[in-house]
């Protein structure tokens, strides 16, 4: 993202001079279409990043190649990624600056993964994960399987699930977290307690969690798990390890950890690491070329900004006129608000409708 502002300075999009800037726009169309909790969207601006200049094509093409992925080389993210401008272009809410800017970064991106086979044999912890279940008790329709976790270790058991259409259960400490994980991510989110209460009807159980404690531990499954007659393989990937050692004595249950798949999965990130600099060597090489490109494309208005900052400058300068008029009346405020907002925006108006027009000609 290219912020036009005057200084290197980002206000926070929740204090008054923030209220109108781009990043606050895109807070609430980002609100307004994903299916997320509350909660979890009350955490925007620890995801939400900032790039300005050449860092934009930088991070740009670490992420279309795979670098800056969870799973190195994950080849989703460019499939992600086309999907992401193809709907901006559907939707028009691209110009012709990042329509260029990422449909050159996907070409640069598909060669260079192509040169070095980055994506070649690509893996998980997680496909592994499965894997061995498969492996160790099969994985088919008959086997009722419980996924514990809604954080980055749980996406990556409940991707390769869909990917085979295999039917599985979510749980959380919270509904919330189980409930806005499967919304995204697929399973059907049941309460943690009911899990527990559960726990042996369940043929496969995977532990994919951040809890720096055993919260599954033998005390709190011994009423269930006692008298359980069939089968159940339980691995848990978390690091550190959430499951008690002791959960292994009851009957039946087979216990894995995450160490015991680690070894194959060291192997595999070994040989893609392997990989990276050369991988940084051409995304290096390619920036000045991508600089360039879009250096040669005429300014374009970028509307949204233009606007903002009007409304910062407007703001500021009507907070100073106000309190040298010492107004207090609410109506005449209302009227000069009304009357700078009016003015600021017949001075974008212009630019706003030769930007539409020239992105309109070019995505004809």
């Amino acid at each position: 993202m290219v912020v036009n502002l005057e200084t290197s300075y980002i206000p926070d999009r929740r204090r008054i001079e923030g209220k109108y800037l781009i990043i606050n726009k895109i807070h609430e169309t980002w609100q307004s279409l994903t299916e997320i909790e509350e909660h979890d969207i009350d955490h925007f601006d620890q995801i939400f990043e900032v790039y300005k200049n050449t860092d934009v094509y930088r991070n740009l093409l670490r992420l279309a190649t795979g670098l800056d992925s969870l799973v190195l080389g994950r080849l989703e993210v460019l499939d992600e990624i086309k999907a992401s401008i193809t709907s901006a272009k559907l939707a028009k809410a691209s110009g012709r600056i990042l329509n260029k800017l990422f449909d050159s970064s996907l070409q640069i991106a598909t060669r260079i993964r192509d040169s070095t086979e980055i994506s070649k044999g690509i893996t998980s912890l997680g496909d592994l994960a499965i894997k061995t279940a498969e492996e160790k008790v099969g994985l088919d329709e008959k086997k009722n399987v419980l996924l514990i976790g809604t954080g980055e270790a749980a996406a990556l058991i409940a991707k390769p699930l869909n990917n085979k259409d295999k039917k599985f259960s979510v749980t959380s400490m919270t509904i919330e977290r189980a409930t806005g994980f499967s919304k995204i991510l697929g399973g059907t989110p049941i309460e943690f307690e009911s899990a527990l209460s559960t726990f042996d009807k369940f043929d496969i159980i995977f532990v994919a969690t951040t809890a720096d404690y055993h919260f599954i531990n033998h005390h709190r499954l011994r009423r269930v798990m006692e008298k359980k007659k069939t089968g159940t393989l339980m691995l848990d990937i978390s690091s550190p390890r959430a499951v008690e050692d002791k959960v292994s004595t009851f009957p039946g249950i087979k216990l894995m950890f995450r160490d015991q798949i680690d070894e194959m999965y060291e192997a595999y990130v070994t040989a893609s690491k392997a990989k990276v600099p050369a991988v940084e060597k051409m995304i290096s090489q390619e920036i000045p070329i991508l600089e360039e490109t879009m250096t040669q494309l005429e300014p374009e208005p970028i509307v949204e900004d233009v606007s903002a900052s009007a409304n910062l400058f407007r703001m500021k300068e009507l907070k100073k006129a106000l309190a040298q008029l010492g107004e207090t009346d609410e109506k005449k405020i209302k009227i000069i608000d009304d009357l700078t907002k009016a003015v600021a925006e017949g001075l974008v108006s212009t630019p706003a409708n030769n930007s539409k027009k020239a992105s309109e000609q070019d995505n004809s």
